[in-house]
């Protein structure tokens, strides 16, 4: 599974570290920026990686941050197909994944310290969906949500 990672500048320097060590674990991924602590638009870099997740879901995961993880999880969730979730806890990670199937975590640099949000990630990536009772939900999604009816 392929991540994709995005960030502003508020995000820089955690979504660097999360880099470092998913590289350093083997991990595939694309970095779509930002690549310098200059300021950067959170909307610009989390469209740009909630777009590659929505072309291939089913083979890419997102990580996105930036200062509060707010804004990542506001653009991500534009995205159809695209279910973000803002984790600052192993525990929510877990969730998301298990019951939510999110295929991009939003992370909050302020509010998280590196340690727990290298935990937070490998908790995320390594949780599958458990599908069953929380398909339903994601069917109303796409049924009722990402394509209203008219």
């Amino acid at each position: 599974m392929k991540v994709i990672l995005g960030a502003d500048h508020a995000g820089f320097a955690l979504k660097e570290r999360i880099k470092g060590e998913l590289l350093r674990l083997g991990r595939e991924i694309e970095d779509v920026g930002t690549h310098a602590p200059d300021p950067a638009n959170w909307a610009e870099y989390g469209a740009l990686a909630a777009a590659r997740v929505a072309a291939d879901p089913a083979r890419c995961l997102g990580i996105l941050v930036c200062g509060s993880g707010i804004g990542m999880s506001i653009v991500a969730n534009r995205f159809p197909g695209v279910r973000a979730a803002l984790c600052h806890s192993e525990e929510a990670a877990r969730l998301a994944r298990q019951h939510n199937d999110a295929n991009v975590l939003a992370l909050g640099a302020r509010m998280i310290d590196p340690e727990t949000a290298l935990r937070v990630v490998a908790v995320f990536l390594a949780t599958p969906f458990e599908g069953g009772r929380h398909q339903v939900r994601l069917d109303y999604l796409r049924d009722h949500v990402e394509k209203p009816t008219t």
